[in-house]
């Protein structure tokens, strides 16, 4: 039997009916059996909207017309009971955001055991842990059996991808929707992934997968797909092989995302640019949980300790840049929290040094840090869970401000607000919405403009443009470039985009299981890497 896709005259619009809004407008496209289709395009083109319509995961306002067949059968017009035994089995999707998409409340392992159980309903608990397992093996996280047992919250953001690819892939579907699947991975557990999916549809047993991938990482494209789809405001504009695409882009629209490489504008700091922050063996531990009579003994014993950061030590002077790259879990997202002061775990202890503008950060007070919060800022890697879903985007980022600028009245921050608005590519009426009606990209630009609003003197970066698409990602890495031009700023980059790091750091710092393996200046690191390890991301990134 053949399991093709065809999807026919889809439109998709939200609203009352009188004042409908259409996101999705006609769009036609066909995957057959066994071929891997791309769907590229800005953040709020339509993707994500059009792949969850497969699904019927839309909400009950959502306005739809036209067709999505699958298998010959239309999606649109079966019962909801009889779309929940297609969905998972037949057609799973791995979704953009791990942390929102997993349930806080359940292990991991429980939880992808549950997905296998409403399929295998023959099976046992224990055979379903065991496929849970098999799957963490085959998608890389590192000690499976004991990350069965820990909860969403207690894995970084690219664990907790695998993790969501993991529970996907295991009811071994017959089309796999892919939003935005490796944006969380470093380039080497990327590959991986991608070697996972092409083994999967080669496998007799999974019958020719397909793969439906929703992307901006063109890169990533011309690796993977076979077939591409340009979307832009709702509509595919251009459609056709890779190699087609690729070689031959018909609209300037497709051009434009092609050539959308990060530029390196960086200018080379000054010699006697200021120290601004001094990192000084720096480690991080976490107690090792014990088990049984174990447990007891804690008491009367010192813990086992687990390093996640073990010795790390750098410094940063005003106008520059620090690249951060390494896997996932490799510690970089926990350096990040400890240069911020803020603590990686309710059992985490930090020792090392860190100094802020000379002052030693780690032991200050809260009171008597309080006055640097505003010059050391922050971007999270998680915008969705980073943003109150309560507070309208005006409130979101104004609220530094009533914070740490207690004297500008309510006019001030609203043209604050709007400025920096525009500065980072939104609409100014976007003040007035909420973070759940932008797509994932135009909440990581309410995030950055969050912190630039301060205008602080070292800039935190954790993983700034992997919700952006490759148009996007060039305008916001040109904004922190000029920004970073203009008021001198410092950041510190934490990446796994070689491209990225490569275009904006002056200098370069490679992790592996907490400690730096090389470190210096970023085009001396990529062209000659000494330690294997960083040769292994280098190959594996261009």
């Amino acid at each position: 039997m053949s399991y093709d896709l065809s999807i026919q005259g889809l439109s998709i619009g939200f609203g009352d009916g009188r004042k409908e809004k259409n996101v999705v407008n006609n769009i036609a496209f066909d995957l057959q059996q066994g071929r891997r289709l791309a769907i590229v395009g800005e953040s709020g083109s339509g993707k994500s909207i059009t792949a969850l319509s497969i699904l019927g995961l839309l909400p009950e306002t959502a306005q739809i017309q036209g067709e999505i067949l699958w298998n010959g059968k239309n999606l649109l017009s079966l019962s909801n009971q009889e779309i929940r035994r297609i969905r998972g089995r037949e057609i799973a999707m791995i979704f953009q955001e791990p942390m929102t998409a997993l349930n806080p409340l359940f292990t991991v392992g429980n939880q992808i055991a549950e997905t296998v159980a409403i399929h295998e309903v023959s099976w046992s608990k224990s055979q379903c842990l065991d496929r849970a397992l098999q799957m963490l093996e085959k998608v890389g996280l590192p000690d499976a059996k004991n990350k069965l047992k820990v909860y969403p919250h207690q894995l970084s953001g690219g664990q907790r991808q695998r993790v969501m690819i993991a529970m996907a892939l295991s009811t071994k579907p017959k089309l796999l929707i892919a939003d935005e699947p490796t944006t969380a991975l470093d380039v080497n557990l990327r590959q991986q992934i991608l070697n996972l999916i092409l083994e999967l549809q080669n496998d007799p047993d999974g019958q020719g997968m397909s793969v439906l991938l929703i992307t901006h990482d063109l890169h990533l494209v011309k690796k993977f797909a076979q077939d591409v789809a340009v979307m832009y405001q709702g509509k595919i504009v251009e459609q056709g092989t890779v190699q087609e695409i690729f070689q031959n882009p018909q609209l300037p629209y497709t051009q434009t995302l092609i050539n959308s490489r990060p530029e390196n504008k960086l200018l080379p700091i000054l010699p006697l640019a200021t120290e601004i922050l001094k990192v000084d063996q720096i480690s991080v531990t976490y107690p090792i949980p014990r088990a049984g009579w174990d447990q007891f003994k804690k008491v009367f014993s010192p813990p086992n300790l687990k390093y996640v950061l073990n010795g790390v030590s750098f410094n940063l002077r005003q106008g520059e840049t620090i690249g951060v790259i390494g896997e996932s879990g490799s510690g970089k997202t926990t350096l990040g929290m400890a240069l911020l002061g803020l603590s990686p775990g309710i059992f985490a202890k930090v020792e090392g040094s860190v100094d802020v503008f000379g002052k030693p950060w780690l032991s200050l007070t809260d009171s008597h840090r309080r006055p640097l919060r505003a010059k050391v800022q922050v971007i999270f890697q998680d915008p969705f869970g980073s943003l109150s879903p309560r507070m309208s985007v005006r409130e979101i980022i104004g609220e530094g401000l009533s914070v740490h600028a207690k004297n500008l009245s309510p006019s001030q921050i609203d043209q604050m607000v709007t400025d920096v608005l525009l500065e980072v590519g939104l609409d100014k009426s976007s003040a007035e919405r909420y973070p759940h009606e932008f797509s994932g990209g135009q909440r990581q630009r309410i995030a950055i403009a969050r912190a630039l609003i301060l205008k602080p003197e070292i800039l935190i970066l954790d993983e700034p443009t992997s919700a952006l698409d490759v148009t996007i990602q060039k305008q916001v890495l040109s904004l922190l470039t000029d920004l970073q031009l203009k008021y001198n700023l410092a950041y510190v980059f934490i990446t796994h985009d070689l491209a990225v790091v490569q275009a904006m750091s002056h200098r370069l710092m490679v992790l592996q299981n907490g400690a730096v393996v090389e470190q210096g200046d970023t085009q001396e690191v990529i062209q000659h890497p000494q330690h294997t390890y960083t040769r292994n991301l280098i190959n594996a990134a261009f």
